[in-house]
């Protein structure tokens, strides 16, 4: 039975089971021993409803129509909290860019409390662009339209396209300018603010145990990991709320990798690049969380970054993403050192992380390329020789193996009839010359004979490849096309693009234009190439 908002179970565990801040002040400030400090939302002058998530809505246990209620605008504007709700900001530290940079916390980010649905699932609700916290430093706390839109979108299009996420419910616009410095460049503008309320079991990062280990609060890190233990892993907890031992420690971590490394797998597998691979922005629920400057890979370019933070040395770039990760899990073992007292045991956990990514990786690799039964020995060869190809000219990542389903396997067919079902894929065909095209074409002669040993047929391969390679993704300059129409006022492109990445691995007729390659004018525009952490 659908619910309305009143009707909604809170069930506050994090603010329950942990020590909170017990300084009432909502300044900018160190906070020690306590793992949130209580914060309410700052009120919005005029808020506005922009789109709402119907699958997230029904997640929990909400009618659609609630969506349509001023109640449910001005809670999820920031302008009311029900009397359930226990609003608070999370205090954690992380490493960022590789270095640590201690207290963190969350900034502009307040969680409004935890609801249990009716069948049992535990959603924590949070506002992104709330307003200031103890957390937010020298910032004001809130958020601007178009990193807001930016967020909503991903969130909603990663779940559809099967890649574990936070999820988003709604996006509100404040009526409020907020001031931001797009470019660091010393040119700040004002912009329209706005809200997105984001949903996931809960926001708890690898930072939050990273801070208290720093400040050796062994109390709070024991506090935290119990806490996430007894609530979050059941298999694990088997019923205890506390008195876990150093091996439940163990296990827990060696979860929490191999869902890291699951995570990264299906990223890699949609072109996905996080850009800001920091330690507080790890979930441990294995999650995709906090998307700020991210971006799709449009040509294939393992050295691409979103983040113009990070355009010297391109830590977060795509191809680095499988290590970042590892090293980032490492730091999450360094964290809850203390709760184990022995390294060795951690170093073995650890492995969990590379043994999930490289068994599934290459896995992944050959589902997107058609090959059903994975051989080990001699399939990796063949990956890796179309990775090393793909970037030598500018290829459609997404297009090109959407249209390796469409290429022809018989072995009648001509090197001109396989290169010509891939052309699509090419930014400029015109570069497929030479060298360049017989490699591609040597390549699909030995790709063609490998798939003509399994015995497939063609509809059934295709099926099979549309099944993992989506049609359309969140292009970059798709997302800053909603942002324009938005920021003047009209939302549907928000809506339009909400509905087709619903279904991103669908043909769509007549949504062609949803999956075109990236326009000229965007390869260099701001918001379409690279993007800053402004937000």
């Amino acid at each position: 039975m659908a619910l309305a908002l009143e009707d909604l179970t809170f069930d506050n565990r994090f603010t329950d089971d942990l020590p909170g801040d017990p300084v009432n002040l909502n300044q900018p400030r160190q906070v020690h021993h306590a793992a949130f400090s209580r914060v309410d939302p700052a009120p919005t002058s005029s808020p506005q409803l922009l789109a709402y998530s119907a699958e997230v809505l029904a997640d929990l246990g909400l009618a659609t129509e609630v969506a349509d209620t001023d109640e449910f605008l001005q809670v999820f504007s920031g302008n009311a909290t029900l009397d359930a709700m226990e609003p608070y900001a999370a205090c954690y530290g992380g490493h960022q860019f590789g270095n640590w940079a201690g207290q963190l916390g969350d900034g502009r980010a307040i969680a409004l409390g935890e609801i249990v649905t009716a069948t049992g699932v535990r959603h924590t609700l949070q506002l992104k662009g709330a307003g200031p916290t103890p957390y937010s430093r020298t910032a004001d706390g809130l958020a601007v339209l178009r990193s807001s839109v930016r967020e909503f979108l991903c969130s909603e299009a990663m779940f559809h396209l099967g890649v574990p996420t936070t999820r988003a419910l709604s996006l509100a616009t404040t009526g409020d300018r907020v001031m931001r410095d797009m470019f660091y460049d010393g040119n700040p503008e004002w912009e329209h603010g706005a809200v997105v309320c984001r949903v996931a079991p809960s926001f708890i990062r690898f930072g939050n145990f990273e801070l208290p280990m720093s400040r050796n609060d062994t109390d709070l890190l024991r506090a935290l990991a119990d806490h996430t233990i007894g609530l979050h892993f059941p298999d694990i907890a088997d019923g205890r709320t506390s008195g876990f031992t150093a091996e439940d420690y163990v296990a827990w971590f060696a979860e929490v990798a191999r869902r890291t490394a699951d995570m990264i797998v299906h990223w890699q597998r949609v072109g996905f690049v996080h850009g800001v691979m920091n330690t507080d922005n790890m979930s441990i629920h294995g999650l995709t969380i906090d998307y700020g400057p991210y971006g799709w890979l449009e040509d294939y370019d393992p050295g691409w970054t979103p983040n113009t933070t990070d355009r010297q040395f391109k830590r977060y770039r795509y191809g680095a993403q499988p290590h970042i990760g590892q090293w980032n899990v490492t730091q999450l073992a360094n964290a809850i050192y203390p709760l184990v007292g022995d390294a060795e045991p951690l170093q073995e956990a650890l492995t969990a992380y590379v043994d999930v990514f490289n068994h599934a990786w290459p896995r992944m690799m050959a589902e997107k390329m058609g090959i059903a039964r994975f051989d080990a020995t001699r399939d990796p060869g063949l990956i890796h020789a179309l990775l090393d190809q793909l970037p030598t000219i500018e290829t459609d990542m997404t297009i090109f193996f959407r249209c390796l389903a469409r290429v022809p396997t018989s072995s009648e067919a001509t090197d001109d009839e396989r290169l010509a079902a891939v052309a699509d894929a090419d930014y400029d065909p015109a570069q497929r010359t030479g060298d360049n095209r017989a490699l591609l074409a040597a390549w699909l002669r030995d790709w063609t004979a490998r798939i003509r040993e399994e015995g497939q047929t063609d509809d059934a391969r295709a099926a099979a490849m549309h099944a993992v390679n989506p049609k359309f993704v969140l292009r970059n300059y798709l997302a800053q096309l909603a942002i324009d129409d938005a920021d003047s006022g009209d939302p549907a492109l928000i809506g339009d693009l909400l509905e087709v990445l619903r279904h991103p691995y669908d043909e769509q007729p007549g949504k062609e234009r949803f999956a075109q390659k990236r326009p000229e004018w965007a390869r260099i525009r701001p918001g379409c190439s690279m993007l800053s952490c402004s937000s």
